[in-house]
C-alpha cells in the first residue's frame, strides 16, 4: 500500500484509512503498510506507528508492517511498535546498504523474530538490498525459527522459488514479490502476490491466483495477459515504484499526494500516462486539475 501525504509532504492519515478500505473492497486479502512501495525508509518511528495504528482501525482484514532495516535494533524496536499498533503480522526486508554474511542475515532474522509473537514473513529481493537469503539460510530459519510462516520472493529466480518451495514445509508459504512473476510463481507452488499493481486491478489480481489455484490455468493466463500494461507501467527507469502507482491512485480520484525526496514528486507526463492506462483498461477516471486532492466515494 502506498503512503498518502498531504500537499506539504506530512502524513495524511485519513487518506490512509480511506485507501485502506478502498484497497480491501477491491480484491486485497491483507495490507502491507509501510513496505517498500509505502515508502518506509522515510517515513519517522512516530509516523510509522501512526500510520499502522490508523490502517489497523480502519479495515478487517490483516495489516502486516514493513518493519525491516538494515539496523538490527531499530527492526526490533518497529516490530515491538507494530505489535502495538495492532499490526497482525510482520515483513522483514533483507537488511540494505550493509550486505551482512549469510550468518549475519541468520543472525538479524532470528533476532527480530525473536522479538514479537506476530508471524514473520520475511523479504526477499537482492536488487534493492545487495544480498540474496541464500537456499540454505531459508532451510535453517524455517527450522529454527518458530514465527517465520513466509516470504515476499522478489529475487527473480524461480527455479530457486521451486527449489524452496519442495524443500520447506507447506506451513511456509512463499509468496510472489513481483507482479509479472506472480503467475510462475504459482506454477511453482507460490500461493499469492504482495502486489504494486493491486492498487487498480487487485480484483483481477485475486481472479487470477484464484483461477490458478482451483486448476483453471488457462483462465489465469487469460487474465495475467490483460495485466502485462499494469507491470510494464507499475516501474521504470524513469519513474520507478511507487511513482507510477500514486500516479494511478490519483487518476482515480484517491488523495494520496507525491512521494517524498529522494523519489520526488511525479510529473504531468506520469499522470497522463495513468489515465491512459486506466482508458485502455476500461476504468473511469478523474480529469480533475489538482487529482492528488481529490477523493472518490468508497464503495
Amino acid at each position: 500500500m502506498v503512503t498518502p501525504f498531504d500537499d506539504d509532504g506530512s502524513l495524511d492519515l485519513p487518506g490512509a484509512a480511506d485507501l485502506a478500505r478502498w484497497l480491501a473492497d477491491h480484491g486485497s486479502e491483507a495490507l502491507v503498510v509501510a513496505g517498500t512501495t509505502g515508502e518506509g525508509p522515510v517515513l519517522s518511528e512516530a509516523e510509522v506507528t501512526d500510520l499502522w495504528r490508523a490502517v489497523a482501525e480502519a479495515v478487517t482484514i490483516p495489516v502486516i508492517a514493513g518493519t525491516g532495516t538494515n539496523d538490527t535494533r531499530h527492526s526490533i524496536d518497529l516490530s515491538r511498535a507494530a505489535a502495538e499498533a495492532g499490526a497482525d503480522a510482520l515483513l522483514v526486508v533483507t537488511p540494505y546498504y550493509s550486505r551482512p554474511s549469510q550468518a549475519g542475515l541468520v543472525d538479524h532474522f532470528t533476532a527480530v523474530a525473536a522479538a514479537t509473537e506476530l508471524p514473520v514473513l520475511l523479504y526477499d529481493i537482492p536488487i534493492r538490498c545487495g544480498r540474496k537469503i541464500a537456499h540454505d539460510t531459508f532451510l535453517h530459519l524455517v527450522a529454527t525459527v518458530g514465527n517465520l510462516v513466509g516470504v515476499k520472493d522478489a529475487a527473480g529466480d524461480v527455479t530457486a522459488a521451486a527449489r524452496l518451495v519442495a524443500e520447506t514445509p507447506t506451513s511456509f508459504e512463499l509468496y510472489s514479490g513481483d507482479d509479472p512473476l506472480t503467475l510462475p510463481l504459482l506454477a511453482v507452488g507460490g500461493v499469492g502476490i504482495i502486489s504494486v499493481a493491486s492498487h487498480w486491478v487487485g480484483l483481477e489480481m485475486a481472479e487470477m491466483v484464484a483461477a490458478f489455484l482451483k486448476g483453471d490455468v488457462d483462465g489465469a493466463r487469460a487474465t495475467n495477459a490483460c495485466l502485462l500494461d499494469s507491470y510494464a507501467f507499475e516501474s521504470t527507469e524513469a519513474y520507478p515504484n511507487p511513482l507510477p502507482a500514486k500516479a494511478v491512485c490519483r487518476a482515480l480520484g484517491l488523495a494520496v499526494g507525491q512521494c517524498r525526496l529522494p523519489m520526488g514528486p511525479g510529473t504531468p507526463e506520469l499522470d497522463a500516462g495513468a489515465r491512459r492506462l486506466l482508458e485502455a483498461l476500461g476504468r473511469p477516471f478523474t480529469e480533475a486539475a489538482d487529482p492528488a486532492r481529490t477523493r472518490s466515494p468508497l464503495g
